[in-house]
C-alpha cells in the first residue's frame, strides 16, 4: 500500500522575498517535516504578491445563500474559494509571519478574512460558532525585530492562535525568532532548535 502523502500549506506573509527570517525558518521547518514524514506535498501561498480585501461585492456574495448566487457572486468569491480549498486540503498549515507594528502584516489579515467563511470553515450553532477544520496541525513561525514573542505587546501571536481556533485548528506550535535587531544569531539558532523539537514531537503519518 502506498504511503500517505502529508499535505502542507505554507503561507508566507513577509513583505520581503529575500533576507526574510520568517521565510528562511519556514523553509527549515518544511525540510524538517520532509525528513520526518517522507512524502510531503507543499502548496505555497506567497502573500507578498498581493491580497484582495473584503469589499461590498464580496460581502454581498458571501451572505447570499449558495443556491441563490449569481455568476457575479461566484466571481466575487472565486479567489476566496480557492484559498479555502488550499486550507481544507492541507494536513499541516505553516504560517511565516513577521510582526509589523506589534501585529500581523495586512496581507495576512486579508488572508484570514478570505478563509474565515461561515458554512465552509466554521458554522454557527446554538452554542456559538464552531470550527470545521479540526484535526489539522499548524506551525506559526513568528519573526520580530524587537518585540518579544508572547509579551504584552505581541498582538500577533495571540490573534493568530485565536483566529485558527475559530476555524477549528487548535493544535498550534509557535516557533519564535524574536528581537532579531539585537540578537539575530542567537534567536535564529533558538528557532531552529525549536523546529527540531516540535517536528520530532509530531506523530508520523499513518
Amino acid at each position: 500500500m502506498q504511503d500517505k502523502i502529508t499535505r502542507v500549506l505554507e503561507v508566507s506573509a513577509s513583505g520581503r522575498t529575500t533576507g526574510s527570517a520568517s521565510r528562511k525558518l519556514t523553509q527549515d521547518l518544511i525540510a524538517a517535516l520532509q525528513d520526518r514524514h517522507g512524502d510531503v506535498q507543499t502548496v505555497r501561498r506567497d502573500l507578498s504578491k498581493g491580497m484582495p480585501f473584503v469589499d461590498a461585492a464580496w460581502i454581498e456574495a458571501n451572505f447570499t445563500p449558495e443556491e441563490s448566487r449569481t455568476n457575479g457572486h461566484r466571481e466575487a468569491l472565486a479567489f476566496s474559494d480557492s484559498l479555502v480549498g488550499e486550507l481544507k486540503n492541507a494536513d499541516i498549515l505553516v504560517i511565516g509571519a513577521p510582526i509589523y507594528n506589534f501585529s500581523i502584516p495586512a496581507a495576512l489579515k486579508a488572508w484570514i478574512d478570505m478563509i474565515a467563511r461561515a458554512r465552509l470553515t466554521f458554522r454557527y450553532t446554538e452554542n456559538g460558532p464552531k470550527g470545521l477544520l479540526e484535526g489539522k496541525k499548524a506551525y506559526l513561525v513568528v519573526a520580530t525585530g524587537g518585540v518579544p514573542v508572547g509579551s504584552a505587546v505581541d498582538f500577533a501571536t495571540p490573534y493568530l492562535k485565536h483566529a485558527l481556533a475559530f476555524i477549528g485548528i487548535t493544535d498550534v506550535e509557535i516557533i519564535a525568532a524574536d528581537r532579531l535587531n539585537s540578537q539575530a544569531e542567537e534567536s535564529m539558532d533558538a528557532a531552529r532548535a525549536r523546529i527540531a523539537e516540535v517536528v520530532h514531537l509530531t506523530p508520523q503519518a499513518a
